[in-house]
């Protein structure tokens, strides 16, 4: 009786600890977090400010799951709720360098039919337009000029070639559930609906 009491005891006390740990950052975890995030060329110190979250709405994400860059998860697995993040991604480590392929030359055709006219509006030098390529992947490319037989777009990611500062908190880690893992998203508030 008394060994048995004594593996409840024990059975008791470990859970009780796993329970009263905080809940890390790590492989399918559904994280919460705020950022500011500035960028800068690596030859300076002078940052460009690109974004930061609301108070109200952080971005919430599925560790692990492949939907954001490798090298920010890697440096916040490990983080609790409340923990600060401060640090800096090399081109390499984020969005890859700006490369000449990525800037094409399309034909007007592809912006218009037939007896049509481009649509100005939506297509002017520095807009952003998504587009299709023959795969059926989606793209969203930058207008650099207009020629009145085709239009240059860059298809590089906006931050390619950029150094990226990221710094803020994890607001909450939780356990994902069985449909977040097995659709690869969180859902729910900060995450995808259905």
């Amino acid at each position: 009786m008394f060994i048995f009491k004594a593996r409840l005891l024990f059975i008791f006390t470990f859970v009780t600890h796993l329970y009263s740990q905080t809940m890390q950052v790590n492989l399918n975890k559904v994280v919460s977090v705020h950022y500011k995030l500035h960028v800068h060329d690596g030859n300076t110190t002078n940052e460009e400010f690109v974004e930061e979250t609301q108070s109200s709405e952080p971005m919430v994400f599925l560790f692990g799951s492949g939907n954001l860059l490798p090298s920010f998860e890697i440096n916040l697995e490990g983080l609790a709720a409340g923990d600060s993040f401060d640090f800096n991604l090399t081109p390499d480590q984020g969005y890859g360098d700006s490369t000449p392929e990525n800037v094409v030359k399309l034909p007007m055709e592809a912006f218009v039919g037939p007896g049509e006219e481009l649509d100005s509006e939506m297509i002017n030098t520095g807009s952003f337009v998504p587009m299709i390529d023959e795969d059926g992947n989606q793209l969203q490319g930058m207008v650099l000029d207009i020629k009145p037989d085709h239009i240059v777009m860059d298809f590089n990611h906006p931050l390619a070639g950029k150094h990226l500062h990221f710094a803020g908190t994890v607001s909450n880690v939780r356990e994902a559930n069985a449909e977040e893992l097995s659709h690869g998203h969180v859902h729910g508030a900060g995450g995808h609906h259905h």
